[in-house]
């Protein structure tokens, strides 16, 4: 149960995330029609802001939670699995609530089939789609090895053994299949603020930094201190999708979820 200190510090963030203003002890109470007086209010307020959980630029004004106390807040009500979720549902919801979102199909393809096209061209048949490559004999039968093994296996031995034009071929392939990025422009303001290089955009807009994370938070590192990055495993089209959502700490997470889930 929450003493009535952590009920008022998750009461403010609450009433600050839905406002993004300076919320006063007055408005807390009439928003919430807490049985606290305002100046219990206020005598808590002082001790959060002496904790270093709220902040309070001028005398006269209201508090704001500080980036430690919204880190806390979501990390408590983040952690919680996804099923199948509404990509029509993501996309309007990034708008609105002014958050990046990055989806990456789990690929799971493996490779079907070789053709060879008049010993011009190597066709590489996958489960769900197929890659063109210039011929050689060498690459061909090089290739007949991996018939129906799987696709991230592929990937893997043809960046080891150099194989550059096949291993850049199928991740162009997959990039344009496999991910969709909503809210681009929220990912721009991003790369600004942290005057991101070109090779940690890329890492972005080709999907390969999803590769890295595993489920969970994630804070500071290639983010700003006012960011929030949250990784999760869900379902789109029965199909296994890792999300990745980044947006401002004071962004409504738990509102985002809660509307881009299947019932």
């Amino acid at each position: 149960m929450l003493d009535k200190k952590e009920f008022l510090l998750q009461s403010i963030i609450k009433a600050y995330i839905e406002h993004l203003e300076p919320i006063g002890s007055t408005q807390l109470k009439s928003m919430y029609d807490l049985e606290y007086s305002t100046a219990t209010i206020r005598g808590y307020f002082k001790k959060l802001v002496d904790e270093g959980f709220l902040a309070q630029e001028h005398i006269s004004s209201g508090r704001t939670p500080t980036n430690e106390a919204l880190k806390q807040y979501w990390i408590d009500r983040l952690n919680f699995s996804l099923g199948g979720v509404n990509i029509k549902a993501i996309e309007e919801m990034s708008k609105r609530v002014g958050l990046c979102v990055f989806l990456k199909r789990d690929n799971s393809d493996i490779l079907k089939n070789l053709i060879n096209v008049e010993n011009r061209y190597i066709i590489l048949e996958f489960s769900s789609f197929a890659v063109t490559i210039k011929y050689s004999s060498a690459l061909f039968k090089f290739l007949g090895d991996f018939v129906q093994i799987s696709l991230n296996d592929i990937l893997k031995v043809s960046k080891e053994v150099g194989a550059y034009e096949l291993y850049t071929n199928i991740n162009d392939s997959l990039q344009s299949k496999d991910l969709k990025i909503f809210n681009y422009k929220e990912f721009l303001s991003l790369a600004l603020e942290k005057d991101f290089d070109e090779f940690t955009i890329n890492r972005f807009l080709k999907g390969t930094i999803l590769d890295e994370l595993k489920e969970g938070l994630y804070f500071d590192g290639f983010l700003p201190q006012n960011y929030i990055a949250i990784c999760k495993l869900c379902k789109i089209d029965n199909e296994e999708t890792k999300m990745f959502v980044i947006g401002e700490l004071s962004k409504d997470y738990e509102y985002f979820f809660k509307q881009i889930i299947n019932f």
